[in-house]
C-alpha cells in the first residue's frame, strides 16, 4: 500500500504534538517543551514535522552551530552563535511506523542541501539510540573530540559526535 508522506515546516501549533512524539520516541532523552519551542523560534527553517498518511509521525530540529561543540540535552540556547561554522542536527526522530519509509533519508538530503546553500562546510550531530550506522551510511563519521567526552556521556555511553564535510 502506498503511503502519503511528507515533511513540512513545523509551526508553534505543532509543538504539543512534537512533545508527545518525543516522549514516545526518545523516553531516555527527555526535553522540556520550552526547548522545542525555543529551537523552533530561533531557527524555524530547521524545524520540520513528518506526516505519514496525514498523521504526525516524526520531527526534525536543526540549526547553525559551532563545529566541535553541541548544546547539552534539555538546555535552552538563548541565541544561536553569531559566527556559526557548522549546521547542527539537534534531533531527527521518527515513530517506528515511519521507519523504513525513506523519510529519514529524505530529510537528511534536505538538511545537506540547506546547509550547502547556506555555505556551511559541514553538518554535525550527536548519534544516539543506535543511529550510528544510519548516519554512517549518509556519509557522517564519528569525530573524536576529547573535550566533548563528558558531555557525550550525559546522553548515553554509546553517544558519538559525528560530522559530514560538505566541501
Amino acid at each position: 500500500m502506498i503511503q502519503a508522506m511528507h515533511w513540512r515546516p513545523l509551526s508553534t501549533l505543532d509543538l504539543p504534538v512534537v512533545e508527545a512524539l518525543a516522549c514516545e520516541i526518545h523516553p531516555a532523552f527527555p526535553e522540556d517543551s520550552a526547548v522545542f519551542a525555543e529551537r523552533q523560534r530561533l531557527y524555524p527553517e530547521g524545524a520540520r514535522l513528518f506526516e505519514l498518511d496525514g498523521v504526525p509521525s516524526g520531527y526534525l530540529f536543526s540549526h547553525p552551530w559551532n563545529w566541535g561543540a553541541f548544546p547539552p540535552l534539555n538546555t535552552l540556547l538563548g541565541a544561536l552563535p553569531a559566527l556559526s561554522d557548522t549546521f547542527y542536527v539537534h534531533d531527527l526522530a521518527l515513530l517506528n511506523r515511519a521507519r523504513g519509509t525513506g523519510a529519514a533519508a529524505m530529510i537528511v538530503g534536505e538538511i545537506l542541501r540547506h546547509a550547502r546553500n547556506l555555505g556551511f562546510a559541514s553538518v554535525s550531530l550527536v548519534a544516539v539510540n543506535g543511529s550510528l550506522p544510519f548516519w554512517h551510511k549518509h556519509g557522517f563519521r564519528a569525530v573524536d573530540v576529547p573535550a566533548l567526552q563528558d558531555k557525550l556521556q550525559s546522553y548515553e555511553k554509546a553517544a558519538r559526535y559525528m560530522s559530514k564535510r560538505l566541501v
